[in-house]
């Protein structure tokens, strides 16, 4: 069960996270009409929505076994009503599955070129994710300036997830001022970069009482590093991409490779999170 747990958070938060990204680059990137690029995002889009809810739902389910200590738990509708309606859980992940049926359904309407009412949608659905898993250890002022730190670290892992998934999209495109538009993600990219990492920071000071939990290669810390060392390599290309910025027309492949190996390394470290989210964390002595 844990297992289908980890695979079901890690498709659920990858997919909102770059919803809410490239939905959030779109107009930062192009500033003009793209009429092809945005047929493509409005269909993958929409494809996104349903596997976030339908990975949500399941993910519902396998909490409602997992606390009732059954698999049969999570096909009783007594038992998910009373996890839905009686645990901080399933108080929050009431609203959350509510704001993805709503946004799923947006994008089968007249609507859905509504850029801020998407935009707004899908991070209200980012923002439900902060009190999720470890985000609700504390109580009081302590847990809710901990939901509030792990909601501005997920804003910055999904504009910087979402906008390498724009950018990927728009380096498929041709005829595009591509110097202008990785100027433009760089600039952003900065912050974004040290809003994560401070944030991250935070996160594992809290929850294990030290700036990095030891031992080093074992259970939580083991799982950390993997995660920071994926970051780094996203960091890594990052700088080389943008050192390179000036002669980006004359080595597009590079380009285009580099960026996608960033994304793909970038949902490995969604992937590590998912694994951290059900493993307790080491609190220092």
């Amino acid at each position: 069960m844990s297992e289908a747990l980890v695979l079901c958070r890690f498709l659920h938060f990858i997919v909102v996270l770059m919803l809410f990204g490239a939905w959030l680059f779109r107009p930062l990137l192009l500033k003009g009409e793209a009429p092809a690029l945005d047929r493509r995002l409005a269909q993958l889009s929409r494809w996104l929505a349903a596997i976030a809810l339908a990975s949500g739902v399941c993910w519902a389910l396998l909490i409602t076994a997992s606390m009732a200590g059954s698999a049969a738990a999570a096909f009783d509708p007594a038992t998910v009503e009373l996890v839905l309606g009686h645990t901080f859980f399933g108080q929050v992940w009431r609203w959350h599955l509510l704001i993805n049926a709503l946004l799923l359904a947006l994008l089968f309407t007249p609507w859905r070129s509504n850029r801020p009412l998407r935009l707004g949608l899908s991070a209200l659905l980012l923002m439900t994710l902060a009190p999720v898993g470890h985000g609700a250890m504390l109580d009081g002022f302590s847990g809710q300036m901990l939901i509030l730190n792990q909601l501005i670290h997920l804003t910055c892992v999904g504009a910087w997830l979402g906008g390498l998934l724009m950018l990927v999209m728009i380096l498929r495109q041709p005829d595009k001022n591509i110097r202008e538009i990785l100027r433009r993600f760089s600039g952003l990219g900065y912050g974004l970069v040290a809003g994560l990492l401070i944030t991250g920071l935070i996160n594992v000071r809290v929850l294990t009482g030290q700036w990095w939990p030891t031992p080093l290669f074992s259970g939580f810390a083991l799982i950390l590093l993997i995660k920071a060392l994926l970051v780094s390599g996203m960091l890594a290309l990052a700088l080389f991409n943008r050192l390179r910025i000036n002669d980006c027309e004359q080595r597009m492949d590079t380009l285009k490779r580099s960026v996608m190996l960033e994304w793909l390394l970038g949902i490995g470290a969604v992937a590590a999170v998912s694994v951290l989210g059900t493993l307790p964390p080491m609190i220092a002595a």
